[in-house]
């Protein structure tokens, strides 16, 4: 099977009843929700259009997307909606990219904490930045932030991660003036990095005495709190990553990133290459080899089909829980009016939101953007007929026993 061709959905319709049965035990709801939606996802059993193009007389049958937050084939047009809604949020100043990352201890408890662990990550790191730039020391402003989260490493291990963007500079305390960032430079990591893990370390804790932490196999015995804070005691000591990239060239640029990135799955299909009798073969990227002429970062793995099951499903989150968070400036409770004063105080004119025909590339009939377009010539496709999707076949209910 051709890179080209294969697709995570392949692997799972081909390897997956066999591995559900295997691992029925081990799996949860929303892992088997996740793999059911990627089998279907686009195939005649969720149903779909049959097509035609009144220009080219082209036909064409649709099928419907399954739109699970996991499938790699639904989230591009997940993204760019998204990121219409988001443009006028952007100012006219750098962006600074900084990762927080947690710990590999902390990592493996946070499997079975995902609700609770995930959630510790994405509030402390955006306390933690605005916490040190409202510090007059060091910016002394309030600031907004972007996270995703995001809980893999390129070998679909797990490595959970937030990736925040922030603008280079904030409303000043007082609110009269805006507060840039020295070039090139946003806030001190090392301060960052400090403070992350404190406040990670202490919150932590709290949700330990608070009974919210769940503990199996070899961590069965951080159940008692003694043996929790012993735990804990290196993590006090070890460097936390927190890491800053260079700022953006512009808002376009920061568009272009978070198009990458915020509906980004564990791994998408065009990093797949084969799938045979040994297993899957993918691309991935090893973030340890600093490039050596002989050791190219860029390499490919084989993993049998289970164990890249077992890896992609190992990414799959709660039920509701949110993934791309807003916070200070930028948090959905008086994002427009503090961006309002964020504009006045830089002296630029309000954000005029670009139209979805500006953004999109589909042709617009009416000032309406068409559901579907033709591949060929891009005009708007009539839909000719509806195929109703199947019905998954149901158990009876159980029969009431009268009193």
């Amino acid at each position: 099977m051709g890179h080209s061709a294969l697709e995570v959905a392949d692997i799972f319709r081909a390897h997956g009843p066999a591995f559900r049965a295997a691992q029925r035990s081990h799996l949860s709801l929303g892992q088997l929700k996740a793999m059911s939606a990627i089998e279907q996802c686009r195939t005649a059993a969720l149903g779909g259009h049959v097509l035609r193009c009144p220009d080219c007389q082209q036909d064409q049958v649709s099928y419907n997307s399954c739109r699970n937050r996991h499938c790699p084939k639904c989230q591009a047009n997940a993204a760019k909606r998204w990121l219409e809604a988001r443009q006028a949020d952007l100012l006219p100043v750098d962006y600074y990219h900084v990762v927080f990352t947690l710990p590999a201890p902390i990592s493996d408890i946070a499997y079975y904490n995902k609700a609770v662990v995930y959630g510790l990550l994405f509030e402390i790191a955006a306390e933690t930045l605005i916490t040190i730039a409202a510090d007059p020391k060091h910016l002394g402003a309030q600031v907004g932030v972007t996270l995703v989260l995001h809980t893999w490493g390129s070998a679909l291990t797990h490595h959970p991660h937030v990736h925040g963007i922030v603008p280079g500079g904030g409303i000043s305390l007082d609110g009269k003036r805006w507060v840039s960032c020295k070039p090139g430079f946003f806030l001190s990591v090392r301060v960052l990095s400090r403070l992350f893990r404190r406040r990670f370390l202490e919150s932590l804790e709290e949700a330990h005495h608070d009974g919210k932490l769940q503990f199996f196999g070899d961590h069965a015995g951080l159940a008692d709190p003694k043996a929790f804070a012993k735990w804990l005691a290196p993590l006090r000591q070890c460097e936390w990553v927190v890491y800053a990239k260079r700022p953006f060239a512009g808002p376009e640029a920061v568009l272009a990133y978070l198009s990458r990135y915020t509906h980004r799955v564990a791994i998408a299909n065009s990093r797949l290459l084969t799938m045979d009798e040994r297993g899957v073969t993918f691309r991935w990227k090893d973030y340890r080899d600093k490039g050596e002429p002989d050791r190219p970062r860029h390499k490919t793995m084989t993993l049998s089909a289970d164990e890249f099951m077992r890896r992609f499903l190992l990414h799959v989150l709660p039920g509701g829980f949110h993934r791309i968070r807003h916070f200070g400036l930028i948090a959905n409770h008086g994002r427009t009016e503090k961006l309002a004063r964020a504009r006045e105080l830089l002296g630029v004119a309000p954000a005029v939101i670009t139209e979805a025909s500006e953004v999109g590339t589909e042709t617009e009939v009416d000032g309406v953007r068409p559901t579907f377009v033709c591949a060929h010539c891009g005009a708007a496709m009539l839909v000719l007929e509806t195929l109703v999707r199947g019905h998954a076949i149901r158990a009876p209910p159980p029969k009431r026993v009268s009193l």
